[in-house]
């Protein structure tokens, strides 16, 4: 019998030990592999004088140990499973001369598979160490955020930025002269007129000896609350009052949420923050009734706000108004024109203010909230406690400011419309939330990159809250906060 005689043996099946051998060499590679397999995307430092960010992108979740060094103030982070490479040597370079929280970063390898990074402070600081999970453009995110022991109060600046515009070109004028320079915001410091919690710090600073334009920062704290307390709510007219008027203007998005993107690039953060300094530089310059205004800024600069912190801001400096500016888009360029919102307690008032409301809504996602921070958690007990004054009010305002900007360009819908968005749920200041155009829309987006069109919403906005005080005086209604 010849060998092709013999019948096909079938092949010998791989012994148990070899299976193992096997096994046991993809666990050891795969193991290798999780430790050295992330790879970082990108890193970015956003400095704000309220806190700086560090983040570091990555394509898969970074396991880190943080511990905090406090002479001198430094954070140390192990960041596990990589190595030392150029993207996380650019930290170095990123942190900028003037980052109020930032000296320096530092970055080396620690131990095998273990990177370190040495954030060096300016400051005692609080620091926040979180990851996100990917989102939008972004996938997974290790997030560093320093903020100062001492938190920076929103009145507090307010007063110091008064301070600097009044004092400073007065000071010339008034060398050879005693008294102040004639300034309304003094007025309200007298025991029996109802004063303005602004207007009474600004007089304190002022009387303070030597120099005052840089407040100290826990000082007028407590002073706000109890002047809150005792302002009277009875009608007065706009000539009656004697305080400084205060609108909140809240540039959508920002640092980490680039909001939306236009088909040419431009970002939403971008043109309304430059559409909030227009504004501010009006309102600032600006009196109603002889009583001056005054612009506060939920963002100053290019860096995230959760939705929460921004009412919180407006109400800590006893905001009259709140206007939020965003830039709309949509999933077709084709849709155009501006839109104004306000708040709705009982449903969206049609189907795409329900959509725009979900999408705003999900900014804090993509900026980054620290879902663990226990301030989360205050800032949404604001949430539920809206007022129908309010939400009145704010119709008001929006069909001023509707009326204004259908003056120098299309809008969307005719009427203000409403839904539930998180930023206009501050219960005791009319919040309205205008989308000055749609950034998806070619020649709309050509238009909200024009420097003249930027001037002409700055000055719509600005005639739509003067008539809106004209009818509604700051006093007419009763703040308690």
């Amino acid at each position: 019998m010849t060998a092709d005689a013999h019948p096909a043996c079938p092949p010998r099946s791989p012994s148990r030990r070899s299976l193992l051998q096997v096994g046991s060499l993809v666990l050891l590679l795969g193991t290798q592999q999780i430790a050295r397999g992330a790879s970082i995307l990108a890193v970015r430092v956003w400095p704000a004088p309220e806190y700086s960010r560090v983040t570091i992108e990555s394509d898969t979740k970074l396991v880190a140990k943080q511990f905090f060094v406090t002479t001198p103030p430094r954070l140390a982070v192990d960041i596990e499973g990589i190595d030392l490479s150029p993207e996380l040597r650019e930290l170095v370079a990123k942190v900028k001369p003037d980052d109020p929280n930032i000296a320096g970063i530092r970055v080396g390898q620690n131990a095998p598979g273990v990177v370190r990074l040495v954030v060096d402070l300016k400051q005692a600081a609080q620091p926040q160490v979180f990851t996100l999970p990917p989102i939008a453009a972004y996938q997974h995110r290790l997030v560093f955020d320093l903020y100062p022991a001492e938190p920076v109060d929103p009145l507090e600046a307010l007063i110091a930025e008064r301070l600097r515009d009044t004092t400073a070109p007065a000071a010339a004028a008034s060398a050879s002269a005693p008294p102040r320079p004639a300034d309304k915001t003094a007025a309200p410091a007298k025991p029996h007129e109802p004063a303005d919690p602004l207007g009474d710090l600004i007089a304190q600073h002022a009387d303070r000896p030597g120099p005052s334009a840089t407040p100290t920062p826990a000082a007028p704290t407590p002073a706000a609350p109890s002047v809150a307390a005792n302002r009277p709510g009875g009608r007065a007219t706009a000539t009656q009052t004697d305080r400084i008027i205060i609108v909140a203007l809240d540039p959508g998005h920002g640092g980490e949420d680039p909001g939306a993107i236009g088909p040419a690039g431009t970002r939403e953060k971008d043109v309304v923050l430059r559409v909030a300094h227009l504004l501010r530089d009006r309102i600032n310059a600006t009196t109603v009734g002889g009583n001056p205004m005054r612009a506060f800024l939920t963002r100053d600069g290019d860096y995230f706000v959760p939705l929460g912190t921004r009412v919180e801001k407006a109400r800590r400096v006893q905001a009259d108004l709140f206007v939020s500016i965003h830039a709309d888009a949509f999933t077709t360029p084709a849709a155009r024109g501006a839109s104004v919102f306000a708040l709705s307690q009982s449903g969206a008032s049609s189907t795409a203010a329900r959509w725009l409301a979900n999408k705003e809504n999900q900014a804090d996602l993509v900026g980054g909230l620290n879902v663990q921070s226990k301030d989360r958690h205050v800032q949404r007990a604001l949430l539920d406690m809206s007022t129908t004054a309010q939400i009145n009010d704010s119709l008001a305002l929006g069909t001023v400011l509707l009326g204004e900007i259908g003056n120098i360009g299309r809008l969307h819908k005719p009427r203000v419309e409403q839904a539930g968005f998180a930023v206009l749920k501050a219960p005791d200041i009319p919040s309205v939330l205008v989308e000055t155009a749609f950034i998806s829309n070619p020649e709309e987006e050509a238009r909200l990159r024009s420097s003249a069109y930027q001037q002409q919403l700055a000055d719509a906005l600005m005639r739509g809250i003067t008539r809106y005080f004209a009818k509604n005086p700051p006093l007419a209604r009763s703040r308690s906060v």
